[in-house]
């Protein structure tokens, strides 16, 4: 499977990214000239040229200069392709986010950090820009958890799929990948999980201490709704809550303090949820967005969203065969959305619901003779026609 497309990109341009891009390109064209050299009877291929050899990471005699050097040598064109690849598809956001100066410090830690990893853990040279790409590679999870990455993929068929990225960085690349299958010789796994697990903590750091902005979708502010939900549980559990009520219903305890308390837990928790599924509706990630709408109005049957986003959740719904959720979605966004420009069409779709899925002929009588008085499309006042006559 390969990363072809992320659903977000960068505010402004990365240039710090291209730069470094540029400068590996530019080197791996100077230094790589393979040479077929005969150890014995047997044959290597040596990928450097003389001169570039001794910026190679040698763990037996490291110098301080090749924990740098090293991540910018490559042996071979698709072992640079596949890096610069990696690097532009999820370094540019990353660059986005740290800043210039941020991110080409945080790139060169990386390289260095991966460096010492396999230093540490391995015997043999290694050259190439894969541990400071994977530490990239980690801020992006940490920074951008939630965002989609499109996957291509191929067995039996060819096709494409859709990840959030804390599942394909985690589990794929940095588990299966590199944890799981570790079956060539050729490839520094250790330098690969030293820079995830750099790149993973530093980027968790700096949002912890406030060097860098926190974002209600990064993976630090995940942690923090997680165990905000879990508190909000607990108390609910623990004082008989209703959340449709509002009300706590307990006989040892002062009441007000426990409603107090569960009260900020739950509005804490109505607007994590309401962020969330704005989010994902942004990245049309509808289904998604459609499961955090209904959690939402488990907590609070009077929620609503904006207009837009109320009737593409109402419209995901009934494509989820969600067909009660679907049509109260439909029923708040008539009564808080009166001047809808298209009003009769969102009345025509909940008389159908109300008709052929609810079986609630009343309803369906009242909204589909609403639409009927002011639709204008044939096609649509035949429906309406149609479906009225079978409710006769």
């Amino acid at each position: 499977m390969i990363p072809i497309r992320i659903s977000i990109s960068p505010r402004r341009t990365p240039y710090t990214n291209y730069v470094l891009i540029a400068i590996n390109i530019a080197v791996f064209v100077l230094s790589y000239h393979p040479v077929k050299v005969w150890i014995g009877a047997h044959s290597v291929i040596e990928p450097l040229r003389e001169w570039a050899v001794n910026f190679e990471l040698t763990p037996e005699h490291p110098q301080i200069w090749q924990f740098v050097t090293y991540a910018f040598l490559h042996g071979g064109f698709w072992h640079i392709f596949f890096n610069m690849y990696f690097l532009y598809l999820f370094g540019n956001s990353v660059n986005d986010k740290l800043g210039h100066t941020g991110y080409l410090c945080f790139y060169l830690a990386g390289a260095v950090f991966s460096g010492i990893g396999h230093v540490l853990l391995s015997s043999s040279p290694v050259l190439g820009a894969s541990g400071a790409v994977a530490a990239v590679t980690g801020a992006y999870l940490v920074l951008f958890p939630k965002t989609l990455v499109t996957i291509a993929y191929w067995f039996i068929f060819i096709g494409t799929m859709e990840l959030p990225a804390i599942y394909f960085i985690g589990l794929k690349m940095i588990i299966i990948d590199n944890v799981i299958s570790q079956s060539s010789t050729y490839v520094a796994y250790n330098a690969h999980l030293s820079g995830y697990a750099f790149g993973i903590i530093a980027t968790m750091l700096l949002l912890a201490t406030g060097l860098i902005p926190q974002h209600y979708s990064d993976l630090l502010a995940m942690i923090k709704q997680a165990n905000r939900r879990r508190k909000y549980r607990d108390t609910v559990s623990k004082g008989d809550y209703d959340p449709f009520k509002g009300a706590l219903h307990r006989k040892t305890v002062n009441v007000n303090d426990t409603k107090s308390d569960t009260q900020k837990a739950m509005d804490q928790e109505i607007l994590d949820l309401r962020s969330e599924a704005t989010r994902m509706i942004n990245q049309r990630n509808l289904a998604e967005a459609a499961r955090l709408y209904m959690e939402l109005t488990k907590i609070d049957r009077s929620q609503i969203l904006p207009e837009k986003y109320q009737l593409d959740i109402a419209n995901q719904l009934m494509a989820m065969n969600q067909w009660g959720c679907s049509a109260d979605a439909y029923e708040k966004f008539l009564n808080n959305y009166k001047n809808y420009e298209y009003i009769e069409q969102v009345q025509l779709m909940l008389g159908i619901l109300y008709s052929r899925y609810l079986r609630r002929k009343d309803e369906a009588v009242k909204y589909l003779m609403a639409a009927h008085e002011k639709l204008t499309d044939p096609g649509q006042i035949k429906m309406c026609e149609d479906e009225l006559s079978k409710l006769e």
